[in-house]
């Protein structure tokens, strides 16, 4: 029975992702963010999600305030995936927190949690992998694979993401505009 229902709920995260990628084609991102609230993502006030983001189980997915999400962004949420306030991410980034296990022999899924503190830069088509945690005011360059933690205001860059130098503002306390309602 309850091979049966796990089956079940798979087909209905399934059904909903598809309404979601449809959904992230809507020119109007308050009606946008109105569908992701209803699937369940938890998006704090003054932030937005651009055109043609996709999600996976987006329950697990936590946006702070004042964070931007860029256009064609994959936030996967099939393990908790906890973004924090004045975050900007750039377009086309892929943040992961499920894989393969490549060493299994079912060559089974394996989740760890994603946590993205506050005041985060992540350039366009960076990848963040599962149990990454980037700490607050870091800078994640453009292009980038993180795979293991990243330190408060530290700035990462390469494949895979390499220290690469030091924020200097150690006390950030900018938000990050307005966000652009057809995009």
């Amino acid at each position: 029975m309850r091979k049966i229902y796990k089956r079940l709920e798979t087909i209905f995260w399934e059904l909903a992702n598809s309404k979601l990628i449809l959904v992230g084609y809507i020119p109007f991102h308050h009606i946008r963010r109105l569908f992701y609230r209803f699937y369940g993502i938890k998006i704090g006030s003054g932030s937005t999600i651009h055109t043609r983001a996709k999600f996976y189980y987006p329950p697990k997915i936590i946006i702070g305030r004042d964070t931007i999400v860029g256009e064609g962004a994959v936030l996967d949420g099939r393990d908790q995936l906890i973004i924090g306030n004045h975050v900007d991410i750039a377009s086309e980034v892929m943040i992961y927190n499920a894989q393969h296990d490549i060493n299994d022999e079912n060559f089974k899924a394996i989740t760890a949690p994603v946590t993205i503190e506050d005041y985060v830069f992540i350039g366009p088509r960076a990848i963040i992998l599962p149990g990454v945690k980037i700490g607050k005011g870091a800078v994640v360059g453009a292009g980038a694979v993180v795979t293991k933690d990243i330190a408060d205001f530290a700035i990462v860059g390469g494949v895979p993401a390499q220290v690469i130098g030091e924020r200097n503002n150690k006390n950030p306390n900018y938000k990050l505009g307005r966000a652009a309602w057809f995009r």
